[in-house]
């Protein structure tokens, strides 16, 4: 399955803004093309609660830490923190990932991006897939007449674990003053490393300061694999780390 999604009022993602404005890749499942200002680090965290109906299956704390490395490049150490399942709870998989962009003008963008994650999670308690597992996602963002943003996705997760599955997202965003809000349609083909799914999302973003972002919403899974979500999380500009 091929995902479409569709976002509003999310903060404007711009390739020139200042380096010590936050620019989240999250809620959403789709990413952007940009990356953080070499030198400058950048931390998104978020709790998220899954089930069908009820949110008590699964509960998580994720990070994302993005590190500005050069102009076009961005070194990402994300991961799930803590991971509590029915079967048991600790730290869930861990993984590192490179954004590699490309600006073709000042209003369109390509980025290209790997990633490898690692069986720290357990998985006999379901907090892990088990083995090192990959992806390489390719990215287009670009501005639509000045009022929406989109942030196209797609490519192969789950390398590793045989026939892996495929992600495809379509996001569109437009900043609302400090406020955004956001709704998202994505899903995953089926593969070794899981079942076919998808999810729509709804979501709300604040901006209390230039160098953080607020958001919260939630998930209503599809296709028989698909969970319900609740979610709340931050992304927060740590300034500059080296120069």
């Amino acid at each position: 399955m091929v995902a479409i999604a569709v976002l509003t009022g999310l903060p404007p993602r711009l390739a020139a803004q200042a380096p010590h404005a936050a620019n989240p890749e999250r809620p959403s499942v789709a990413t952007h093309a940009y990356t953080v200002a070499p030198g400058y680090a950048e931390l998104e965290q978020g709790v998220r609660a899954q089930g069908l109906g009820n949110f008590r299956d699964q509960t998580t704390w994720e990070f994302n830490l993005k590190i500005g490395v050069a102009p076009p490049v961005q070194l990402g150490l994300f991961g799930t923190g803590y991971n509590r399942t029915e079967q048991g709870n600790g730290v869930g998989d861990v993984g590192v990932a490179l954004k590699l962009r490309r600006d073709l003008s000042a209003t369109h963008s390509l980025a290209l991006v790997p990633a490898v994650t690692l069986p720290t999670g357990d998985q006999s308690l379901g907090l892990g897939a088990g083995r090192v597992l990959g992806s390489l996602l390719a990215v287009w963002s670009f501005e639509l007449g000045g009022l929406l943003h989109a942030d196209l996705n797609a490519g192969p997760v789950g390398i590793g674990a045989g026939r892996p599955q495929a992600l495809g997202t379509a996001s569109f965003t437009r900043g609302l003053g400090r406020w955004g809000v956001a709704a998202e349609v994505y899903g995953y083909t089926s593969g070794s490393a899981g079942a076919g799914q998808g999810g729509l999302l709804g979501a709300v973003t604040v901006r209390p300061a230039e160098w953080l972002v607020v958001d919260g919403g939630g998930v209503v899974g599809l296709g028989a694999a698909g969970r319900d979500q609740l979610f709340l999380g931050v992304t927060t500009n740590l300034g500059r780390i080296f120069k």
